[in-house]
């Protein structure tokens, strides 16, 4: 069967560990990868995600990279905006609150998906990562009970030194028919 076809910039996509330092996050453009990620599909359109934002300099980003496990303070505090990720786990103790969704953590996943596509079409890289203090995070951004810090993504003007191919399971391995294991193509 013939490579199937996909857009460019999802078969291009790298997860950069080495970013532009001289690199800023205008505000449009950060608002663009904001809205992307507000269009995102969710159940009962609960839109039940929130997202954390230190631009590289300001008092947000100084704040959360000392949160940052080692292994990602390595490279992320060069990014140009680090973005905390939430999802609602319950709801909220507001009047006006949220219904609480179990599909919060799907959707909260679609609306990451369409952030990183747009950081794509704006030749921007992300790169996200779990490796850090989630419930310092916490209590430095003031997140209430009702909500869990879930991921982050460092976001820049990402360099691509490591040209490495990159590789996936074959499609016979993740995608099935009638039942679990028999390849639906």
């Amino acid at each position: 069967m013939d490579e199937p076809r996909i857009l460019p910039l999802l078969r291009e996509r790298r997860s950069v560990r080495e970013y532009d330092e001289t690199h800023e996050l205008g505000s449009a453009d950060l608002a663009s990868l904001l809205e992307a990620a507000r269009w995102a599909p969710s159940a009962g359109n609960s839109q039940p995600w929130a997202f954390l934002v230190g631009r590289r300099g300001d008092a947000a980003h100084e704040a959360f990279v000392p949160l940052l496990a080692p292994s990602v303070r390595r490279w992320a505090p060069a990014a140009s905006a680090l973005v905390f990720t939430l999802h609602q786990v319950a709801s909220g103790p507001e009047e006006d609150a949220l219904v609480y969704s179990d599909y919060a953590a799907y959707d909260l996943g679609q609306a990451v998906a369409q952030l990183c596509v747009q950081a794509g079409a704006l030749g921007l890289s992300c790169h996200q990562f779990a490796a850090f203090d989630h419930d310092g995070l916490a209590g430095v951004a003031g997140v209430p009970a009702h909500w869990s810090v879930t991921t982050g993504i460092a976001v820049g003007r990402g360099i691509v030194s490591d040209l490495a191919p990159r590789t996936r399971r074959p499609l016979a391995e993740i995608a099935y028919g009638a039942r679990f294991g028999e390849p639906v193509l």
